[in-house]
């Protein structure tokens, strides 16, 4: 999927007004319809089945807060053949309401969805989600994670859940999916795995009166316990094999970080093999998921681990002084609907006092401390443009293009999240 980009000065984008908020709106029977037979034909030759369960014990009419796990766009097409006909209305991050000259962004809130931006302190999303509660009479779709898993396990989730449940005063209810991630997961190049079966669940997490209750503490960690998911477990405990000869395509992207030497940015996803540029080990990604070394000992099988080896790694490096980002980016900016604006080029390190941007010959020069944002927006390939980061606040949105290939968007994500629970426990 693409979105609008236009290139211009630093200063002219600055100068752009920046644009008005705007009340969610509760999407009628037409449009909650109308979605529901476009997800139809989006699904066609991709089977799901799914199971409901309490659901039944929430009237149509009764707002309730739907969580749902995010693992690649098919999400919302699973929770539209759950939920219709319920009036919900979706919270849906700032960059997907911009495209086709503002037709995009009406018809993104004609559907029901409202905007957000991406993992800043956003006061004005609570009040909006009290609004669909309280006035609108809708229920709520939100992704707690805010992005796109990357290793078929939970984002880090957005803490103090259980306070935002307990104001909200509202049904919680629970949407997993299961295959999702096998069909299209975010490393892999946009290539689709037609073949990959889908299931759903959908649950009533918590009633009004286990809100009332439970403490805050309990409400949290039954959010967690729930998105405690683990995609290549799941694949591996129900044999589901994934024979696709690109299923290891982008592979490098989450395990950048080689088990036997210890490079990094050496690792190369291709086929079905994971090969290191430094030492020249080579693992295959095997049809039920797990890393198989060619020769000698895997010191890694599972994928998951892999990752929280790496994020183990990079907290090290954090707590030790090691850490540090130095690389040059190009520039991208986003302060209102229309576009996303190519502003030039700079220059952004990274170490334990937190980002700093500078580019544009001069003109920019932005900071962001490790406290402000328990994690941070990554993507690869963000709207077929390149693999990107994204830093700011409530006024602009900088999305970040490193120049180096070597650099890893995800270890940065991992290295903001460790960061940000290091100035917590003020371990830094």
């Amino acid at each position: 999927m693409k979105t609008t980009v236009k290139n211009m000065d630093y200063e002219q984008v600055c100068a752009l007004p920046r644009p008005e908020h705007k009340l969610p709106t509760r999407p009628n029977i037409f449009w909650r319809t109308f979605v529901r037979v476009l997800c139809f034909f989006v699904m066609l030759g991709t089977p799901c089945k799914y199971k409901i369960e309490g659901l039944e014990k929430i009237p149509r009419d009764e707002p309730c807060l739907i969580l749902m796990n995010h693992t690649c766009f098919t999400d919302m097409e699973i929770a539209y053949s759950i939920l219709y006909p319920r009036a919900f209305n979706i919270v849906c991050s700032n960059d997907g309401f911009i495209g086709f000259w503002g037709i995009m962004g009406w018809l993104m809130r004609k559907i029901g969805c409202f905007s957000t931006q991406k993992f800043v302190t956003d006061l004005r999303l609570v009040q909006d989600m009290e609004y669909c509660f309280k006035t609108l009479k809708t229920s709520v779709l939100m992704y707690p994670e805010a992005g796109y898993s990357f290793d078929g396990t939970a984002t880090t989730l957005p803490r103090k859940m259980g306070v935002l449940l307990k104001k909200f005063d509202v049904p919680v209810v629970m949407i997993e999916t299961f295959g999702l991630f096998g069909r299209n997961p975010l490393y892999n190049e946009l290539q689709i795995r037609k073949d990959q079966k889908i299931t759903a669940s959908a649950r009533v997490l918590f009633t009004r009166e286990d809100i009332k209750n439970k403490t805050v503490r309990e409400l949290s960690d039954g959010v967690d316990e729930a998105f405690g998911f683990d995609h290549f477990k799941w694949q591996k405990d129900n044999g589901i094999e994934i024979a696709q000869d690109f299923r290891a395509d982008g592979l490098d992207r989450i395990l950048y970080k080689c088990t036997a030497c210890g490079a990094e940015g050496k690792m190369r996803g291709e086929g079905t093999h994971l090969t290191c540029g430094s030492c020249g080990k080579k693992w295959e990604l095997t049809t039920l998921g797990e890393m198989k070394a060619l020769e000698g000992d895997t010191e890694i099988s599972h994928i998951p681990d892999w990752f929280r080896w790496e994020r183990e790694q990079v907290r090290q490096e954090i707590r030790e002084g090691k850490y540090f980002l130095d690389t040059d980016v190009k520039i991208a900016m986003q302060v209102d609907f229309k576009a996303i604006y190519m502003v030039g080029e700079g220059h952004l390190t990274h170490d334990n006092t937190g980002f700093h941007l500078t580019g544009c010959d001069g003109k920019l020069d932005y900071t962001q401390k490790p406290q402000s944002c328990f994690g941070l927006y990554a993507d690869y390939y963000w709207y077929e443009i390149a693999d990107c980061i994204c830093i700011g606040d409530n006024e602009v949105h900088y999305f970040l293009f490193p120049k180096d290939e070597e650099v890893s968007v995800a270890k940065l994500r991992l290295a903001v999240e460790e960061m940000y629970k290091l100035h917590k426990a003020k371990l830094l």
